[in-house]
């Protein structure tokens, strides 16, 4: 028998298919909007919901300028990553033989330059916290834990 008769036409499209189907999923999880982990909490949002309580000097209010200006770069340059990805996999599509490999080299490459980009953010976050007072580090700090209960009230009713 001839590799030619292995698989049925039906086969051949259902292999294709589902080849396609893996690809487009794998792409729209990639081009999904950065989620928010313990690194993101620690990186800045939430300073920000305390910027007016914490007082900060002009040396302080500097590095959190700079830290914002440095988020909102980091966060449009992770969509233009992702974004490559999802243009190379709609492209990869419309061929007759899309190259899969291409496109999740593509999508790991943007994963790790988007770590890095939060890594970046997050460590400058992490120099202005730690030129706090402990009055400022209270502020950051119960802005966290009522974060934290939040986020835990919010999966009890999402399990409920």
């Amino acid at each position: 028998m001839t590799n030619q008769h292995l698989f049925s036409r039906p086969m051949r499209r259902a292999t294709v298919a589902l080849a396609a189907g893996l690809a487009l999923a794998a792409g729209l999880a990639v081009a999904q909007p950065m989620h928010h982990d313990a690194g993101d909490i620690i990186g800045g949002h939430l300073f920000a919901r305390a910027r007016a309580d914490l007082n900060l000097n002009t040396s302080q209010q500097q590095m959190f300028d700079n830290a914002v200006a440095a988020a909102k770069s980091a966060r449009q340059q992770g969509r233009a990553n992702l974004q490559a990805v999802h243009s190379l996999l709609t492209a990869e599509l419309a061929k007759p033989t899309p190259d899969l490999a291409s496109v999740a080299a593509a999508a790991d490459t943007a994963r790790q330059q988007n770590q890095a980009l939060r890594q970046s953010v997050r460590s400058q976050w992490l120099a202005l916290y730690a030129t706090l007072s402990p009055d400022q580090v209270n502020v950051v700090k119960t802005v966290l834990q009522n974060h934290l209960s939040r986020m835990q009230s919010f999966r009890q009713q999402m399990t409920q």
